[in-house]
């Protein structure tokens, strides 16, 4: 769950899709001097923060005060009370309402024909366990693991049962795919290939949009975090390369320049992680919950690329032209921003070794990706074989690992959900929900084609519900994909078409995923604008893919 914890960048950096912390991100953002904007956070200390050093820092005034002599006729001043604790625990209301869900089903509703009591009652603490991370009583870790105990003290599940996904190959692989995220901010290696791309294309505001767009499709594959991404790399360049143009946040010059590359960007981001398998973790999450309903896809990264590249790709290169014209910037040219970048590589320096060995360590990762089938190299092992390299050679060190919390708690959470999915498949429960979804169509007349798009859509437009895509896909992904192959549509074609959808709508709203947090809270974009434009792109993006899908989907052989 990008919110929760996926899209958390690092342990000492996170955003929190909430809508009430989205102000507090502005205003840190905007403390910032417009001369050197960073996350100083996601970088190791021996790497410079990205900065455009157009503008000169305002010299600050110290807030020191000269101690003044005391005086006999002023009172002494009292102290200041003392700061309330912020409450702990869980939250009452969240915890009841998500605690009810779970006792209705399990004793108001009668237990179905053709459901086991056991089924009955795994699916009363899932359920809960859904409701707990959408409505939030603890954080989503906390919640899944007290979800977990729930399962293993009512004698629900066995503990080697409730404990069976954590030995997952896809979890990890997830889990490993963080590292490599970190490897890339810690290098300084997304930095530089992204500001190449803007000292190539960034003569005029389009190109800009568009060098960054290309650089971060090219980055995707190997920094499978669509937030660390955003926040770690893309906001940074933006915010720097808006602040010499004269676009701040806040203010009516937002929509000089910065506002146009933040919509443009955060448009652009789920179409790069829909194009490849490995960016973004949703994306293995899904893969792995269609394989516990017996859809498996054979070469995994070969075929969701060949799958994903020609909608994906017009997606991207129409979609900076879309909003030009829809959300237009009032600077056209930026002819200063290609010098600009020309400065920041040059303070960069050479390429270092850590970034060449980061470089090649990702090639070879995604080579075996690929040719992992013929070599008889499962997609995990690749990774492991890149983490250890990496670590071997001291781009990464262990206390790099351990201090990803997002990585371990993807690790708790994940395997938690994966885990009570697949057992709800092996007690019959998602066969009896899918056998009374495909007589509900049936009673409709619906051929699988109109099924098909009326599922695919609910499954998008019900995002509007969550915050988080993976949350998302916890809760829905299995049963959509189950009412999908009732209904008759090929289990293959539906499982990507609903990955594929999982990562386009993350660009809904300000909280449907973390890099909506992320952007949002630059400050470039009011709130109303980025629901218009949600919607608009979205609708765009549907017949995109919907139209070109329909006919490159058919010459693969999908259907």
């Amino acid at each position: 769950m990008e919110s929760f914890a996926l899209h958390s960048l690092s342990t000492t950096a996170s955003f929190s899709h909430h809508p009430s912390r989205f102000s507090l991100l502005r205003r840190i953002s905007s403390r910032s001097p417009p001369s050197t904007i960073s996350l100083p956070s996601l970088r190791s200390h021996s790497v410079q923060p990205l900065t455009f050093p157009l503008l000169k820092p305002i010299p600050r005034f110290s807030t020191t005060r000269i101690a003044a002599a005391p005086r006999d006729d002023v009172p002494p001043t009292s102290p200041p009370p003392p700061s309330t604790q912020p409450p702990q625990g869980a939250k009452l209301v969240p915890l009841i309402l998500s605690i009810s869900v779970g006792l209705i089903l399990r004793f108001a509703v009668s237990v179905p024909e053709g459901v086991t009591p056991q089924g009955w009652q795994l699916l009363s603490i899932f359920l809960s366990t859904i409701a707990g991370l959408v409505l939030s009583p603890l954080p989503v870790g906390a919640w899944a693991f007290m979800g977990l105990t729930a399962s293993i003290v009512t004698k629900t599940l066995s503990f080697s049962a409730a404990f069976s996904a954590f030995t997952s190959e896809v979890i990890w692989l997830i889990v490993i795919s963080f590292f490599f995220a970190r490897g890339f901010v810690k290098t300084g290696l997304g930095d530089r290939i992204a500001t190449y791309f803007v000292k190539w294309l960034g003569k005029s505001t389009l190109g800009l949009s568009y060098g960054l767009t290309i650089s971060e499709a090219l980055i995707a594959p190997a920094m499978p975090s669509t937030t660390a991404r955003a926040g770690g790399i893309f906001l940074p360049i933006i915010k720097s390369l808006s602040l010499s143009a004269g676009s701040k946040p806040g203010d009516s010059s937002s929509r000089k320049l910065g506002s146009y590359l933040i919509q443009s960007q955060f448009q652009c981001a789920g179409n790069s992680s829909a194009l490849f398998l490995t960016a973004a973790a949703q994306n293995l999450l899904c893969l792995k919950l269609a394989e516990e309903l017996g859809v498996v896809i054979a070469n995994p990264w070969v075929s969701w690329f060949k799958a994903a590249s020609l909608p994906a790709i017009i997606s991207l290169l129409c979609t900076p032209f879309i909003l030009y014209k829809l959300y237009p910037p009032e600077t056209k040219d930026t002819p200063d921003a290609p010098g600009i970048a020309a400065l920041k590589l040059k303070q960069m320096g050479p390429v270092t070794k850590n970034e060449w060995i980061m470089v090649g360590t990702m090639l070879l990762a995604v080579t075996l990706w690929i040719c992992g089938e013929t070599l008889g190299i499962p997609s995990v092992v690749a990774a492991m074989i890149g983490l250890s390299i990496l670590l071997l050679l001291g781009v990464l060190n262990w206390d790099d690992c351990l201090s990803e919390k997002s990585a371990w708690d993807t690790l708790a959470w994940f395997a938690v959900l994966v885990g009570m999915a697949g057992q709800l498949t092996n007690l019959g429960v998602v066969t009896w929900m899918s056998d009374c979804v495909a007589k509900v169509l049936q009673s409709l007349s619906l051929s699988w084609p109109a099924a098909f798009g009326l599922l695919q859509a609910g499954y998008f437009f019900i995002h509007y519900l969550f915050a988080s895509q993976t949350g998302h896909v916890g809760a829905l992904f299995s049963a959509f994909l189950a009412m999908n192959i009732a209904a008759g549509v090929p289990g293959v074609l539906a499982a990507l078409a609903l990955a594929y959808n999982t990562n386009l709508f993350g660009a809904l709203t300000h909280y449907s995923s973390g890099q909506a947090a992320v952007y949002y809270g630059a400050g470039y974009v009011d709130l109303p604008d980025v629901f218009k434009i949600g919607f608009v792109m979205a609708t765009i993006n549907a017949i995109i893919w919907g139209v070109v899908g329909t006919f490159w989907w058919k010459f693969l052989g999908l259907y």
